[in-house]
This record gives structure tokens, sequence and C-alpha cells, in this order.
């Protein structure tokens, strides 16, 4: 009962409190200035409420209070949860510089570490568990401030950040469930319902943002049930299932960090070289990039799934070939579908726009704001 139908009511509770408290975010949004005008590297054309972020907290904490955990860990997610959010909201509103941003994220993730929800072992197939030891706590903070920077740069397209999001979050829901941890599905489906209901006002063409407040938010509760519902297991999937859970922001992340570093471009700077970005540069609508991009999330995620509960060794450790060819097989399709769209999308097709114009463009944008700065 409490590992099946309670995440399902609060996924329905979450998002019912979303469709209901949406419209009132974006009226604060456009009260209070934090709106999001249109820009050289923004893919809008029409100023946009950017608060939607308070009502995904509002939704996502509605049935986790109302199923308050009495696990000190799952209670400190909760609690940073909430202060990223209005971290985020204060970003919304006033604009904070990345190093306050990035101290505000590293002492909400400090919380739920000190709680106990940390990486302390990793668990690799044919190799056993290695003890992480001290280096736990410093390792879930890169995890929690890392995974809460992938969702913020995923945010750059109607429905993007909430769709992929809400995905990832079903898929832990499901995990989490299986393995009898309780908390973390409850919070992952909280989570899930609230971005399913979001996206009635943020897929395009959308009528409200989510803005720092709920990209933030999504990053850090994705986070924190990784490691408590599924990074804590000794199973063989407590490592490899969020990886491929989070695939597509770990991806988008490298590929632009990596990309920054060789064009000696800040690491932090905003451009538009995410994979929406040039899905949207070589012709592709909104509308389709979000598709496509929820469809490999969904492939990933039913990878993770498949590897969770097809059976593929028997008691005595000896491979079953009926699972291990279904999860080769569905691996294998996983693995085509993010050839197509890294290397044909991504390599290929990018050559329609130079990266040296990038480069050339980030680089202007920096000249022109030391000048701004000068003056």
């Amino acid at each position: 009962m409490t590992t099946t139908l309670i995440p399902i009511l609060c996924a329905l509770a979450a998002a019912g409190v979303v469709l209901a408290t949406t419209p009132a975010a974006s009226r604060l949004a456009r009260w209070l200035g934090a709106v999001d005008h249109p820009s050289v590297r923004r893919i809008h054309e029409e100023p946009m409420p950017r608060l939607g972020g308070l009502a995904l907290l509002a939704g996502f904490l509605a049935p986790a209070l109302l199923f308050l955990p009495a696990d000190r860990g799952a209670r400190a997610i909760i609690v940073g949860a909430l202060l990223i959010a209005l971290l985020g909201a204060a970003d919304d509103i006033w604009g904070l510089t990345p190093a306050v941003k990035l101290l505000g994220q590293v002492a909400c993730a400090a919380l739920p570490v000190a709680a106990g929800v940390t990486i302390d072992h990793v668990t690799l197939p044919f190799l056993g568990v290695g003890d992480l030891g001290p280096a736990q706590y410093p390792i879930t903070i890169l995890w929690f401030v890392a995974l809460v920077n992938m969702i913020n740069f995923t945010d750059g397209m109607d429905g993007l950040a909430a769709g992929v999001s809400g995905l990832g979050a079903t898929t832990f829901a499901i995990i989490a469930a299986s393995l009898g941890r309780a908390d973390p599905a409850i919070m992952a489906a909280a989570l899930a319902g609230a971005c399913a209901a979001f996206l009635v006002f943020n897929f395009h063409p959308a009528r409200v943002f989510m803005g720092d407040s709920g990209s933030m938010l999504l990053g850090f509760v994705l986070a924190g049930v990784a490691v408590s519902g599924v990074m804590k297991s000794a199973a063989a999937v407590a490592l490899l299932v969020p990886l491929i859970v989070l695939a597509i922001p770990i991806l988008d992340t490298s590929f632009v960090i990596l990309k920054r570093l060789k064009y000696r471009l800040p690491v932090y700077g905003a451009d538009r070289s995410h994979f929406h970005h040039r899905f949207f540069t070589i012709g592709w609508g909104q509308r389709k990039t979000v598709l496509a991009l929820y469809g490999w999330c969904a492939l990933m995620g039913s990878v993770a799934v498949a590897i969770r509960f097809v059976p593929y060794t028997d008691d005595d450790g000896q491979l079953l070939f009926g699972g291990t060819l279904a999860l080769v097989g569905l691996g294998m399709l996983a693995l085509a579908a993010s050839v197509y769209l890294i290397y044909v999308l991504e390599i290929l097709k990018w050559r329609r726009t130079p990266v040296v114009k990038i480069v050339r463009d980030g680089r202007l944008a920096r000249s022109r704001q030391g000048v701004a700065g000068r003056s």
C-alpha cells in the first residue's frame, strides 16, 4: 500500500495543487517584475513571467508534508528543496551573481548530506561494493550541485525541463517503490505529478516559465531521490540507473562545458550551444525538439526500469538467455537513438552554424560587457 498506491495519490495531489497555483504564481511574477524578456540567446519572442517554480514547489510540498516522513534524511531533502527554490526565486526577481548562487546551492546540499543522505558506496557489476569513506560527503554535495545546474541548463525551451524532469522522477518513483523505499518514491511521484501539471501552462506555446526557482528545485529533488531511492541500495543498479535516467542533462552539460573550455569561454556563461538550441538552429521547431528529447528520455528510463525488473541472471549468477537478450536489444536501441541525436544532429548538422561564429559571438558579448562596465 505505502509503496504503490500512496505515491500515485501524491502525484495526483501535486498535479492538482500545481494546476490551482500556477496562474497565481504567474500574476505574482508580473507584479514583482520577474519577467524573462526576449534576447539574442533566448528562443521566446514575448516577455514571460518566470516564477512558475513556486507553483511546482507548492505541488511538491503538499503531498510531501501530508505524508511527512519520519526519516531524518527525507525531511532534510524536503527542507533543502524549499530553501533552494526560494534561492532560485530570489535570482528570478533580483538576479544573483554566479558565486552567490553556487554558495547557496552548496549550503542547501549540505542539509541532506549532514542528515545522512550520502553516496557512501559504489556498487559495480562483477566488482562488488566499494566503500567511499569520508569522500562520500564532498562527492554527494558535488552530485547535488551538479544536477541542480544541469537541470537549470536544460531549462531553455518551452516544456523541456519540466518534461525531462517529470520522466526522470517517474522512473525513480517506480524503482524506489520496487526497492521498498517509500519516502523517496513519494517525493519522486509528487515531483512527477507537479511537472506533468505544469506542462499545461509551460508546453509550447508557454504562458509561464518555471525560472530558477523551478529548475533548481527539480534538480535538487532528483538528486535527493536518486541517492536515497536508488544509490543507497547494494544492488548492481545502484550506480548505473541514475546515470541512465539522467543521461540527457548529463550529456548536454558535459558537451557544453567541454566546448566552453576548448574555446576559453566562461563555464558559467550563457550561450546557444545546448542540445535544444542546436536542434532549433537546424530547423526543428520547439515542439518537435522537445518531443524528440522526451522520447530519448523515456527510452533511457525504459532501459533503467528494464535493468531493475527483467531477470537476466539466475540464483547461481548465470546469465539467462531471454532476459539478457531483451536487455541487450533495448540497450542497443537506446544506443542507436543516442548516436543519432548526438552524432547526426550534434556534430554533422551543427555545421550549418559554425562553432567559430558561436565563439566569436561569445567573445563579442564579453567585450561589450567589459566596455559597459568601464563606462
